[in-house]
């Protein structure tokens, strides 16, 4: 289906790339990493026997610092990925970008050397000195947790030369694979007409209702991919392989230990969720059977996964996509249904599908205005419909931090926490869709979206799990070849999607256009996702029991996700992360949609 949908409008950010106003945010930026440079360098004067006081000035005044400085790059940095993700053709754009991520480097060494100083100084000497300043005492998590991982850094002048080399190594393989995907065009026969569709307009077809249709489009996904798997496969060993040597040289146990940092969470929280995801495989499998026996067939292959039931010719226009959100989210909290509008009626999602943009959908929040934008594939389907409150989601996160005064520096939510209020308005809008029908058909096309998504960051999410871990594990002695790529792709999604699909049409390519796997600094970008559907879940179970209550603490804890681990955050609410019951129940609430399913 291709509806009709908007693009955003970046203009309050700045004119155009080539505008003075632009060109003036570059030059500042340049002179913020200098005189930050120089800051620090006489801040390392100070040491742990430095008196509190003093100290305490010198750490609040570096938070600021890197305060403004990161307000700016987070201004910059959004402005030229709005053109760099909807046109990937735009060559001026692409090379604006990497002066851009040249000159951006150096703040990579300044945190760096400001990590390693923290460390130098010691937990005890910066729990005394942050008691004596307003600006050290407020980002008093973050410069703990700065002491703490600076066990994991290699000296400076290896810290600088990774930094530096990356550029042209994992970063530069991440780069090729975007541009890549999004420049690939497939003519296909559609309605009768053949058109030259770009691939996520292609991928978008596995919710067509037709499965000739599914599965023309799954066979011709896949002769595309296989053109260039072997250019994929050396991104993707790049950015395995520089990663690896990273970890092993930082001290890290393996690789997934700084990605476990990084979410603020333990191996505890992350093997008890991961268990539970285990335990729920055959819920998700009963689904997949029944599915099947709805579309007529003994067993589900792959081009039906997302292959519409029930009530299939409701094609939402964008208008009819903006009310429905609007309205569904002032149901739980006018402030939210006002947010969302103000999001449709001032452009700041990209929605139309076209040639050289992006597939899938995200959310980047524009500091300097204190607004966010949203780039999605609209198509007019409900998954589509479902896909902009998940990214509404993200930007309400940004906007209930800004609110709150919060700092750049407490606003780095970790990837898991950075779910929660996405999945949480995924989760509004449909519970509120399944709860305005009675109409059978009508519920049974909710229910499938529902499980359907559930399905995919459970069932999926593991497999990509699995996936990333074994390519790390062989990455170690040898580059991976395509076919053994692939091969390790199909046996991740045999051990989760198990009987549930016909192993004969898995989707050994799922690797080569996801791009979290290309990205050397975010690595197992999978397990979050579950963390957040898991986690929304049950705080959605919570707003179920409390109503309106549940709001205002929802929002402080939106707006704190940056200044705690997560597992103190979830006991706010009572919750235990760290047990299997709390992922357990928070999957049983899932199994019940499953049973209403499976009784269609």
């Amino acid at each position: 289906m291709t509806v009709s949908a908007p693009r955003w409008d970046m203009t309050n950010v700045y004119p155009a790339l080539d505008s003075k106003q632009f060109k003036n945010a570059v030059k500042s930026f340049k002179q913020q990493l200098d005189d930050l440079e120089a800051f620090l360098k006489k801040a390392a004067k100070a040491d742990s026997k430095t008196e509190p006081k003093k100290l305490g000035k010198v750490l609040g005044e570096a938070a600021e610092r890197f305060n403004t400085l990161f307000e700016l790059s987070g201004t910059i940095g959004p402005f030229i990925y709005s053109y760099i993700t909807t046109d990937s053709r735009n060559k001026e754009a692409m090379r604006i970008l990497s002066e851009f991520e040249q000159v951006n480097v150096k703040t990579s060494i300044l945190q760096t050397r400001f990590t390693a100083w923290a460390g130098k100084l010691g937990k005890p000497s910066i729990k005394k000195a942050v008691k004596t300043n307003p600006s050290a005492k407020a980002h008093e998590f973050i410069l703990l947790e700065a002491a703490e991982q600076s066990k994991y850094l290699m000296n400076e002048a290896e810290e600088t030369l990774a930094a530096e080399m990356t550029l042209s190594g994992g970063n530069a393989f991440g780069k090729l694979q975007g541009t890549l995907t999004s420049q690939m065009t497939v003519d296909f026969e559609l309605d009768g007409e053949t058109k030259k569709m770009p691939m996520p307009a292609l991928i978008n077809l596995r919710s067509h209702p037709d499965e000739a249709t599914r599965r023309r489009g799954y066979e011709a996904e896949n002769k595309a991919w296989e053109g260039v798997q072997e250019t994929l496969a050396a991104c993707l060993n790049g950015v395995k392989g520089e990663t690896l040597l990273l970890d092993k040289k930082r001290g890290r146990e393996d690789n997934l230990h700084a990605s476990i940092d990084s979410a603020r969470m333990d191996r505890a929280t992350l093997e008890a969720m991961l268990g539970a995801m285990k335990d729920s495989f055959p819920m998700f499998r009963r689904y997949f059977k029944h599915k099947a026996k709805l579309l007529g067939k003994e067993q589900l292959a792959w081009w039906d996964l997302f292959a519409p039931l029930g009530k299939t010719d409701k094609v939402y226009s964008w208008d009819e996509a903006r009310d429905f959100i609007v309205e569904n989210f002032n149901k739980f909290s006018p402030e939210l249904g006002a947010f969302a509008k103000r999001a449709f009626d001032q452009n700041w999602i990209d929605g139309e599908q076209r040639e050289g943009k992006r597939g899938g959908a995200f959310c980047m929040g524009v500091d300097g205005v204190k607004q966010s934008r949203i780039l999605a594939n609209f198509d007019g389907s409900f998954d589509q419909v479902s896909t902009l409150a998940h990214e509404l989601g993200h930007a309400f996160h940004n906007e209930c931090a800004w609110q709150a005064g919060k700092t750049p520096l407490q606003q780095q939510t970790p990837m898991t926490l950075a779910e929660t209020a996405s999945i949480m308005c995924e989760t509004i809008a449909t519970e509120a869709a399944l709860a305005q029908t009675t109409d059978k058909q009508e519920v049974l096309a909710i229910l499938e979206a529902q499980m359907n998504n559930a399905s995919q960051v459970v069932v999926d999410i593991y497999s990509r799990y699995l996936f990333e871990k074994e390519v790390f594990e062989r990455r170690v002695n040898s580059e991976l070849s395509a076919d053994e790529i692939n091969d390790i792709m199909e046996r991740a999604q045999k051990a989760t999607y198990g009987d549930g699909v016909d192993e004969k049409s898995l989707q050994k390519y799922m690797w080569t256009w996801k791009p979290h796997y290309y990205s050397a600094g975010f690595s197992f970008y999978n397990y979050p996702y579950a963390f957040g559907l898991l986690f929304a879940t049950g705080l959605y179970a919570v707003y179920q029991k409390r109503g309106a209550g549940f709001v205002p603490a929802y929002k402080e804890l939106l707006a704190s996700t940056g200044q705690a681990r997560a597992a103190d955050l979830a006991d706010k609410f009572g919750i235990n992360i760290r047990t299997k019951k709390f992922w357990a129940d928070s999957l049983a609430i899932i199994a019940k949609r499953a049973d209403r399913f499976c009784q269609l």
